[in-house]
């Protein structure tokens, strides 16, 4: 008996055969991701593509479609939608290549790859007025940021963990997550990728449709909403997957600072310390976020492999945490919780 993703992968092999006109191309799977999203590379005579596989009733294309566009009338490097049919949630794109951010990233190669992204990343956030405007995305709001701190709360402490939180417990949290979310609206607006880092980042190669500049090759974007710079700033200097020491990372951010304060990004009268203080405090709400979403991928979706980037996340609350006073209680008792919970283990 077929099973669902049997019969998914049919449908795939069907389309593509209808919108090739020919059945004589090889599929050969290229990504996956922290969603219901399948990605397959496509290859037939000499020339190679990406099919995304959307399931509809799971995914919807629209937001991809439309945020690719716009990233490429920026002159960003995202992949074109050459076929689409949106009732089978099934696209057709440019393949950008295989050569991830993560694995090229190393001492040598870092100031040139970051270099890039932050470039990308400040064209990006100096989108005209009239191009934001039209687009209409949706805000990185109040009930978003709380929404997603929430993640940590539900899957991380509660079903990993295992933890009865009390009513002090909560109120902690909150009084967290509110100040958190009072940080981030404090920000200017500007486009936000979301999901910025080097996971969701490609090498590549120069392409003359891309007047920005071809690296890097930006993946994953249909999340985009209008929110802080800091955001994917953080995403990609404190990745949920590679690690930098603090000084490294604060003089890339100094550099993006200074760049973004020279495009009006950023207001010319904030200082570095207080984009610094954005920037960390940004990074608190995204790892929150993370913890809870990889723990949720764990026992909604069947990926355990993302357990395994939780301690990092942890990592980057505890550290960067403890700079800021206002995140003492909440600090104090996540070591009682895993003091706790370690116990019980």
């Amino acid at each position: 008996m077929k099973t669902a993703n049997d019969r998914r992968l049919q449908q795939v092999h069907d389309w593509l055969a209808q919108t090739l006109g020919s059945t004589d191309f090889s599929l050969a799977p290229a990504s996956a991701d922290a969603s219901f999203r399948r990605y397959f590379r496509v290859c037939q005579a000499g020339q190679s593509y990406i099919v995304m596989d959307a399931p509809p009733e799971q995914e919807d294309c629209r937001p991809f479609i439309a945020v690719a566009a716009l990233f490429r009338q920026l002159g960003l490097n995202t992949p074109r939608v050459l076929a689409q049919d949106l009732a089978q949630g099934l696209l057709l794109l440019d393949d950008l290549g295989e050569r991830l951010y993560l694995p090229e990233l190393n001492e040598e190669t870092a100031d040139k790859l970051y270099g890039d992204a932050i470039q990308a990343l400040l064209t990006l956030q100096s989108a005209p007025a009239e191009v934001v405007q039209a687009v209409a995305l949706p805000a990185y709001d109040r009930p978003l940021l709380l929404d997603e701190m929430g993640l940590f709360r539900d899957w991380y402490l509660q079903r990993h963990l295992g933890l009865s939180l009390n009513k002090h417990d909560r109120a902690v949290l909150d009084t967290l997550f509110c100040f958190l979310a009072d940080a981030a609206l404090s920000q200017p607006q500007v486009i936000v990728h979301r999901d910025y880092h080097s996971r969701n980042l490609l090498v590549c190669e120069s392409r003359p449709d891309t007047p920005s500049g071809s690296n890097p090759g930006i993946l994953d974007f249909q999340d985009a909403v209008m929110g802080p710079p800091s955001y994917d700033l953080v995403s990609l200097l404190r990745d949920c997957y590679i690690v930098w020491p603090r000084q490294r990372v604060e003089i890339w951010v100094a550099q993006y600072f200074e760049q973004a304060q020279a495009r009006g990004i950023l207001p010319a009268a904030m200082s570095q310390a207080q984009f610094m203080r954005d920037f960390d405090l940004m990074g608190i709400q995204r790892h929150l976020k993370a913890s809870g979403i990889f723990a949720r991928l764990n026992y909604r979706d069947n990926k355990p492999g993302y357990l395994n980037d939780i301690p990092r996340t942890l990592g980057y609350i505890t550290s960067i945490g403890a700079s800021w006073p206002e995140l003492e209680d909440f600090l104090g008792l996540l070591d009682r919780w895993h003091a706790t919970t370690a116990v019980a283990g």
